[in-house]
C-alpha cells in the first residue's frame, strides 16, 4: 500500500494514498481497533446535510469565501450520493463526543473540496468545520439522521402493517370465536375485533414516533463547545437549521437552548421509548398469532398462517412460526437498545454527554430492525393468515364462559354451578343447567346465543 504523509497538531503521519482523510481519522483508526462496525452511514449522509448548511450559511453571511463554501458543498453532495462512502472508516467506540467521526468528515471534505478547486486553500477546521465543535454538530447530526430513518423508513413499514391488519380486521368481523384471558377461557369475541386491537396497537406506536419526531427537530447547531456559540455569528444557529429544513424539506429548527442541546438525550430516549412501545407490540402480537396458528393439530390451530419453508430438519412437513419467531427476537433487541440508550443518557456531565455514538448506534440500529421485521412479517406472514372456522367453531359451541350470558337471568352462582357441573361430567352447558333444573331448553336457546354476545 501506497502512503503519504498528514500532519496534525500532534505531529506527522501516513495515511493510505488513495483515501480522503487525514490525520486526525488515521490517528483514531490505528488506536481503536474495537469491533467491526462503522459509524452508520446515515450519521455520515447527515453529517454531509450539515457541513453543506454551514458553508452556506457561513457564505451568506459572509464569514466564508464562496469559492471555498461552493466546493465544501459539492463535495457534501458527492457524500450524499454514496460516492465517498470507503472514506469513513471509524468505529462507533471512539471518543464518546463523536469528535473523531466529525473530523473524518472535516478532512475528507477539506481534501476533495481542494482536488476539485485545485489548489490547497481549503482547511477542515478552519474552513470546513467554521463555526462549528463536534459539540454541536455530532447531536445534530444525530437528529437529522433519526429523523430521516424514522421518517423515511420506519413510518412507510408500520403504514404498510397497518393496511394490512386493517384488511384482516373489516374480513374477519362476523367470524365469530371464543375470546381468552389468562390464558383461559372467556367470553365471545369476533376475530375482527381481535384484530382491531391489533390495528390499534400499531396505530397508536405510530402517534406516539410521530410525537418523537417533534421532539428531535430541535438541533444543536450554533452551541459550539459548550453552548455559549463562541467563534460563531449571531445569526448561524437559525440560518444554518434553517439550510438545513431546506435541503431535508423536513421541519428542522434551532434548539432555544443549546445548554440543554449539548448534555441532554431526553428528545433520543423519548422518541426510542416509543419504539420500545412498538417492540413490545409487536412481541404481543406476534404471540398472539403463533399461539391462535398452534398445531395444526394438537394446539389452538384457529388461524392457518402461510407456509414459507421446511419447519424441521428431522421432522418431515413441519410448518412452523418462522415470522412471528423473527419480529420477536427484533422485539427484544430493541428493548435492549432502550437500555443502552436511558444509561448513556443518564450519563450527561456538566456541558457535555459523552456517550453520543452508542447512543445513534442503537437508535438507528432499532429502527432499521423494526422497519424491516415489519415488512417482513407484514408481507410474509399476515397477509396470508387466514381463519380456520371449523375449528373456530367448535371451541366457540363448547366453551363454558358462555355461560356469561345467563349472569342477568340467572344470576352468578347458579350461572357458576351450571359451568362448573358441565366441566365436571364432560357435558354441555345446556345439559348441564337441564340436569340442575335451572332453565328449560327454550329459555337456554334464548339466552345463550354467541352472536348477541359480542
Amino acid at each position: 500500500m501506497e502512503y503519504r504523509i498528514e500532519k496534525d497538531s500532534l505531529g506527522k503521519i501516513k495515511v493510505p494514498k488513495d483515501k480522503l482523510w487525514g490525520a486526525q481519522t488515521q490517528r483514531s483508526f490505528q488506536n481503536f481497533k474495537i469491533g467491526k462496525g462503522c459509524m452508520p452511514i446515515e450519521v455520515i449522509r447527515a453529517f454531509a446535510i450539515l457541513k453543506k448548511a454551514a458553508a452556506l450559511t457561513n457564505m451568506e453571511l459572509e464569514q466564508l469565501d464562496k469559492k471555498r463554501a461552493i466546493a465544501i458543498a459539492k463535495v457534501c453532495d458527492e457524500i450524499m450520493e454514496g460516492k465517498l462512502d470507503d472514506n469513513f472508516p471509524l468505529v462507533i467506540w471512539q471518543t464518546g463526543s463523536g469528535t473523531q467521526t466529525n473530523m473524518n468528515i472535516n478532512e475528507v471534505i477539506a481534501h476533495r473540496a481542494n482536488q476539485i478547486i485545485g489548489e490547497d486553500i481549503v482547511h477542515p477546521n478552519d474552513h470546513v468545520n467554521k463555526a462549528q465543535s463536534s459539540n454541536d454538530t455530532f447531536p445534530t447530526a444525530m437528529h437529522i439522521a433519526a429523523v430521516t430513518e424514522l421518517e423515511e423508513r420506519l413510518l412507510p413499514s408500520i403504514r404498510l402493517l397497518k393496511d394490512a391488519l386493517k384488511k384482516k380486521t373489516d374480513e374477519n368481523k362476523d367470524v365469530i370465536k371464543t375470546g381468552r384471558t389468562h390464558l383461559q377461557d372467556a367470553t365471545p369475541i369476533t376475530l375482527g375485533q381481535e384484530m382491531s386491537g391489533w390495528y390499534r396497537m400499531v396505530e397508536r406506536s405510530e402517534e406516539m414516533i410521530r410525537e418523537g419526531i417533534k421532539k428531535l427537530m430541535d438541533l444543536a447547531l450554533g452551541g459550539t463547545a459548550v453552548g455559549t456559540g463562541l467563534n460563531t455569528h449571531s445569526e448561524f444557529g437559525d440560518r444554518a437549521a434553517k439550510k438545513i429544513d431546506e435541503l431535508t424539506l423536513k421541519d428542522f429548527k434551532s434548539a432555544p437552548n443549546k445548554y440543554h442541546s449539548l448534555t441532554s438525550l431526553d428528545e433520543l430516549v423519548f422518541t426510542h421509548g416509543a419504539l420500545k412501545a412498538l417492540a413490545a407490540d409487536m412481541m404481543k402480537i406476534a404471540n398472539d398469532i403463533r399461539w391462535l396458528a398452534s398445531g395444526p393439530r394438537c394446539g389452538i390451530g384457529e388461524l392457518i398462517i402461510p407456509t414459507n419453508e421446511p419447519g424441521s430438519s428431522i421432522m418431515p412437513g413441519k410448518v412452523n412460526p418462522t415470522q412471528c419467531e423473527s419480529v420477536t427476537m427484533v422485539a427484544i433487541q430493541v428493548m435492549g437498545n432502550d437500555v443502552t440508550i436511558g444509561i448513556a443518557a443518564s450519563q450527561g456531565n456538566f456541558e457535555l454527554n459523552v456517550f453520543l455514538p452508542v447512543t445513534i448506534y442503537n437508535f438507528l440500529q432499532s429502527v432499521r430492525l423494526l422497519s424491516d421485521s415489519l415488512t417482513s412479517f407484514t408481507n410474509n406472514l399476515v397477509v396470508g393468515i387466514t381463519p380456520n372456522k371449523e375449528r373456530i367453531d367448535y371451541y366457540l359451541k363448547n366453551s363454558l364462559m358462555l355461560v356469561t350470558a345467563l349472569n342477568p337471568i340467572i344470576g352468578y352462582d347458579n350461572s357458576a354451578k351450571i359451568a362448573k357441573k358441565a366441566h365436571k361430567e364432560g357435558i354441555t352447558l345446556k345439559e348441564a343447567a337441564l340436569k340442575l333444573n335451572i332453565l328449560s331448553e327454550q329459555e337456554f336457546d334464548q339466552a345463550v346465543d354467541p352472536s348477541k354476545m359480542v
